[in-house]
């Protein structure tokens, strides 16, 4: 999926990765296109001052932004940061194309690249310093408006890695500690790994309020022709989701990929043994490849002769290929194919003439039972807890912790400073907007205050 790059933290993204992109691409765009997102391309650089103009913007990214300071040998009369993020490189335009309430909603979309120059522990995909992602910006006349958006796009993220990538997420906000660096409130789709026992933010959709459009002056005539600032969202996914699903259903044989990501759904290779028809099992295999292609299915063909059918075997397991055709003499004396299951190994004898139904069918399973599977390993690992104790021992069991939190600021960061260590300090991962019931008298698990709500909290990447 990837090559190491000589820059630290820089990868080169191969095919298989890419592929997988395109395809959640696909998806992304049809469906925001639907809600009238039109495509930009702004500029990769930004100056210093605009960077700068919203303070607690440029505060929570001022550690990861990568300067350019020289063209060739000369210095530049002044620094040009590489964007982090683009709310900054945009808005000064939106004030400029936002005039009336008729230039309302303003909704782009670009799909680019980003540069955060992280230097605790780059790891392919879920953080490396350079990163592809799509970054929607919105701009409406009503904050009704904005926070409607904001959950529409919340519930393409969830579709994206539920039915997409088969990784169960929640839906919640984000404290107020780890909301998005000068935005209003911060929504998020949150997945967990339970064999490294880490919460994952899996993609964010912010409601930015009018605090852009403060300090961007960012501002429209209404219908009674009075003046007032817009209301902003933000909203990105990012490559981090290709990983997200790598360590979620990945097994000691390699990848595990889910059917509608997988850039080949299908892999047939031949079983030619000895004095068998080579002739008539390739034509077979052929034949196969071209009916799974004609029927919208991605199939290829494994025709190398250098390699026994055994290491071709294990070489797509390892790249994760849903199912595997195999032909051989006696397939092809029965009129089957044998097909197995990358999931769960299982072998099924398939007539030709059901190929494609059949085929379908399979592919159906495996996708909801990647999702299954990985639902059943995450709710395992879900503890309810309401006291510090229980919190410390569920913390070191590496479990998704929902515990009852009296929702202060002071608290949070006690908690963190508290459980700082080796393995790092735990954190909230989201409010779930799914509530259990809070009893009457609950009290905080960290301060022992009266309970506000039920959050996750956890280790994270």
């Amino acid at each position: 999926m990837i090559e190491y790059y000589d820059i630290s933290g820089c990868y080169i993204l191969r095919p298989w990765a890419m592929e997988i992109w395109e395809l959640l691409k696909e998806f992304f765009d049809a469906e925001i296109k639907k809600l009238k997102l039109k495509p930009y391309y702004f500029p990769l650089f930004v100056t210093e001052n605009v960077l700068q103009k919203e303070k607690d913007h440029i505060e929570g990214f001022a550690p990861e932004v990568a300067w350019v300071t020289k063209s060739g040998k000369s210095e530049l009369e002044a620094p040009i940061a590489i964007r982090p993020t683009s709310e900054t490189v945009m808005y000064p335009y939106f004030s400029k194309w936002i005039r009336s309430h008729r230039d309302l909603p303003l909704r782009c979309n670009q799909w680019c690249n980003v540069v955060r120059w992280e230097f605790s522990n780059p790891t392919p995909f879920i953080r490396s310093r350079e990163f592809l992602w799509q970054e929607g910006h919105t701009a409406f006349a009503t904050k009704e408006e904005a926070d409607k958006e904001v959950l529409q796009i919340l519930e393409l993220y969830r579709r994206i890695y539920e039915e997409f990538l088969a990784v169960p997420v929640s839906k919640g906000r984000k404290s107020e500690m780890e909301k998005f660096a000068g935005g209003l409130y911060t929504t998020s789709v949150e997945a967990f790994i339970p064999n490294t026992g880490r919460g994952i933010q899996g993609a964010t959709s912010h409601c930015l309020g009018q605090n852009f459009a403060k300090m961007f002056d960012i501002t429209f005539e209404n219908e009674k022709g009075a003046r007032e600032m817009v209301w902003q969202n933000s909203w990105a996914y990012t490559t981090r989701s290709i990983g997200v699903m790598v360590m979620t259903h990945g097994d000691d044989k390699g990848l595990v990929l889910p059917p509608r990501v997988a850039p080949i759904q299908v892999i047939v290779i031949p079983v030619p043994y000895k004095d068998s028809d080579t002739t008539a099992i390739k034509g077979a295999c052929e034949s196969t490849v071209y009916t799974l292609n004609e029927s919208g299915f991605r199939a290829d063909l494994d025709t190398r002769e250098n390699y026994s059918p055994g290491w071709k075997y294990s070489h797509w397991e390892m790249k994760g290929v849903p199912l595997r055709i195999e032909i051989g003499p006696r397939d092809l004396a029965n009129q089957q194919v044998r097909v197995v299951r990358r999931d769960n190994g299982a072998k099924v004898d398939i007539p030709v003439a059901n190929l494609v139904e059949e085929v379908k069918v399979l592919l159906d399973e495996i996708q909801a039972n990647l999702l299954k599977t990985a639902k059943e390993k995450r709710d395992a690992c879900i503890e309810v807890i309401h006291t510090w104790d229980e919190f410390t021992t569920a913390l070191n069991n590496k479990r998704l912790i929902l515990a009852p939190w009296c929702d202060e600021e002071e608290v949070e960061k006690d908690v963190k400073a508290r459980t700082k260590g080796d393995l790092g300090a735990a954190k909230t991962l989201c409010t779930p907007f799914d509530q259990p019931e809070l009893p009457e008298g609950t009290l905080c698990f960290a301060s022992g205050k009266p309970a506000k709500k039920w959050s996750f909290w956890g280790r994270s990447y």
